[in-house]
């Protein structure tokens, strides 16, 4: 895993900081006992996920391999598997 580049991108690094923050908004509030507050920090967490997935669209994500690549790696762990 630590030679993947998952999660390393400004789209995820976006999202996930306005999501951490809508949960901590809406923990507050929870513990407070104002909905209206609760709410909020709910709609900063779907608010972080439309973010991200934003970004993700306009090129700011981890780029998708071209099918060549995705069929070599099929191909690879298919014949490691017969091999072993």
């Amino acid at each position: 895993m630590a030679g993947s580049s998952h999660g390393h991108t400004p789209a995820a690094w976006t999202g996930v900081t306005i999501s951490f923050i809508g949960f901590c908004v809406a923990g507050v509030f929870m513990v407070a006992d104002n909905p209206v507050g609760f709410w909020a920090g709910s709609a900063l967490i779907a608010l972080g996920a439309v973010a991200g997935g934003a970004m993700k669209m306009a090129g700011l994500g981890t780029p998708k391999d071209p099918d060549e690549v995705v069929e070599a790696r099929a191909r690879a762990a298919a014949q490691e598997r017969a091999t072993a």
